[in-house]
């Protein structure tokens, strides 16, 4: 099954508000759609959490405000909080969801390795060996 972008509907669940400027939001899914398609060819079903993070980081926040006073209020966000980017979690993310991400072991002995030592092992120098220290 392909990667289908999240709808402006679903970007207005995603942040939890009753109406949604559907133009902007759909700018933001595409622009953030594209970025994803950046780190990942091609994205996987799963990416869509992925790219409502990063379109909802930029539709409440697009002047990337970090400090705000209202009157009484104020509000202060992360430094760089705002914007259409992708974090360093977000790559992460994409990366191990297309199945890219985490630790692998490759075993570099041949087939042909044979577990016998390659040195001489003669009495001229291993008389008195003794396995372990004394």
């Amino acid at each position: 099954m392909a990667f289908v972008a999240p709808t402006a509907e679903q970007l207005g669940l995603y942040l939890g508000l009753g109406e949604i400027e559907g133009d902007r939001a759909d700018l933001l899914i595409q622009q953030a759609v594209a970025l994803a398609l950046s780190v990942v060819k091609p994205l996987p079903d799963e990416a869509t959490a992925v790219v409502l993070s990063v379109a909802g980081r930029a539709y409440v926040n697009p002047q990337q405000v970090s400090y705000e006073t209202i009157g009484p209020m104020s509000v202060q966000r992360p430094q760089g909080s705002g914007g259409l980017y992708l974090t360093k979690a977000d790559k992460a993310a994409l990366k191990s969801l297309a199945g890219r991400g985490g630790a692998f072991t490759m075993d570099p002995t041949p087939d042909t390795a044979d577990p016998s030592p390659t040195w001489p092992l003669d009495g001229e120098f291993f008389d008195d060996f003794e396995p372990g220290w004394t």
